[in-house]
């Protein structure tokens, strides 16, 4: 950790703000009006990569996102024995069928191989690993997962403390049967036993015992293993998900931009009444985030949604006085709560409590970042509440958490002088996010 208070041992070289400590973000000088085309989706990405490395044999994954999360992915599988060959935004990726090089790991933090890796080493006939997390992705519990694998008879092990990083895991045959899990958490957790549980002797029926917290994820899961041949059967609320022994089919994918990040550039268009057009999307997506494209036509934006593209135009008072549950797009709360002091009236937010066990408290930290910048604000134990204000310039921590550094930065699109502390973070999942800024006028200064 240095003296902000971020694990830098966690940033990878694809980060391109290495040693810049802060970033001051001020409006543009003429109208925000551009399009755009966004990076690969992250939670797609390390799906795409671990499932491929899991078949046998050569699959190609294009549009795939280059950031902190995806290359310590990377660089754990090929420390696993898989080969994989970066050729731009494209990866070649040699599966072996999940039988596994024995290794000492480092995933850094990200949660997507925290909870998508384990079960995958636990099902290969043998090996052991050692698997290292960042400070902060080890403070975040994982015994959920962990639970399950357990129960279904896998060897892992808490090498400090119970139920969170690091962890010893040693490869066996496992044979199957009936699990339940909870979906409150975490989706990442069900997608974690799903992405092995081809790899069972026998099927594996999960049921689900309480709700998922973003059902779309666990569908992404289950239809990216359908495309790389694994047979699934699940009903429609996802409450009993049925998976039989296969063995993922290499393939040759292309990935769709990665909504959670094109809703910030959406939600600035909305708030300084411009204009951007998103190139590589399309509202038809599968995954979640999309639907905060409805809250800011709630707000009173524009939406053009095209065949390849999706477009809005902001307009000049935004409009408040509602309450919405984010429980879906619970990704998006931070960027709702950063545009919403720029509403005509409050806007509460609700059933998001299992953001507080994300990067930070996200809840909390939100609410502190709003209250330092003068902005009412009341916080609830599953949400809070915004009120209408002009947020006036101050510095903000980012907690290491790439949302509330990419939030957050929202603000100085209409805010001289907001400055962001650690903005590295957002090499988690967009590392040129203060780039593709610039690029659409915002004022940037790197210090």
């Amino acid at each position: 950790m240095d003296n902000y208070g971020f694990d830098v041992k966690a940033r990878s070289p694809w980060t391109p703000l290495k040693g810049v400590k802060m970033i001051s973000v001020s409006p543009s000088k003429s109208r925000i009006d551009g399009s755009i085309t966004i990076p690969g989706s992250k939670s797609l990405t390390n799906r795409a990569f671990i499932i491929s490395a899991l078949a046998k044999g050569k699959s190609t994954v294009t549009g795939f996102l280059k950031s902190d999360d995806s290359y310590w992915c990377i660089d754990s599988l090929k420390r696993l024995g898989v080969n994989i060959e970066i050729k731009g935004e494209t990866a070649y990726i040699e599966g072996n069928g999940g039988k596994w090089e024995s290794s000492h790991l480092y995933i850094g933090a990200a949660g997507t191989i925290a909870r998508f890796l384990p079960g995958a080493l636990a099902v290969s006939g043998e090996g052991a690993w050692e698997i290292e997390a960042s400070e902060s992705m080890s403070k975040r519990p994982v015994s959920p997962l962990i639970d399950a694998l357990r129960e279904l008879g896998a060897e892992i092990t808490f090498l400090n403390k119970e139920g969170h990083y690091p962890l010893l895991i040693k490869g066996k045959e496992l044979s199957g049967g009936v699990i339940s899990l909870s979906g409150n958490l975490s989706s990442q957790f069900i997608s974690g036993l799903l992405i092995a549980a081809p790899y069972f002797k026998e099927s594996i029926t999960i049921t689900i015992k309480d709700h998922i917290v973003q059902h779309a994820y666990v569908l992404l899961t289950l239809e990216l293993m359908k495309q790389f041949g694994a047979e699934v059967q699940y009903d429609k609320n996802l409450n009993n998900i049925v998976v039989y022994p296969s063995t993922y089919t290499p393939r040759d994918i292309n990935l769709e931009a990665d909504v959670s990040t094109a809703c910030y550039f959406l939600a600035l268009a909305a708030v300084t009444n411009g204009r951007i057009r998103i190139e590589n999307l399309t509202y038809e997506t599968k995954q979640p985030d999309i639907k905060m494209v409805d809250v800011l036509e709630k707000m009173g934006c524009k939406v053009r949604k095209g065949s390849s593209f999706i477009e809005l135009e902001g307009v000049p008072q935004l409009k408040g006085g509602f309450e919405i549950s984010m429980r879906e797009m619970s990704d998006q709360t931070l960027t709702l709560a950063a545009i919403a002091p720029f509403a005509d009236g409050p806007i509460t937010i609700k059933d998001v409590e299992h953001i507080r066990h994300h990067e930070s408290n996200r809840i909390s930290v939100i609410c502190e970042s709003l209250s330092n910048l003068g902005i009412k604000v009341e916080e609830f134990k599953d949400g809070l509440k915004v009120y209408p204000g002009i947020p006036k310039p101050t510095s903000l921590n980012t907690h290491d958490d790439h949302r509330v550094a990419m939030s957050l930065a929202l603000i100085g699109s209409r805010v001289e002088g907001i400055q962001i502390n650690d903005p590295g973070c957002v090499s988690k999942t967009c590392p040129e996010y203060f780039a593709l800024l610039e690029s659409l006028g915002l004022n940037i200064i790197q210090h």
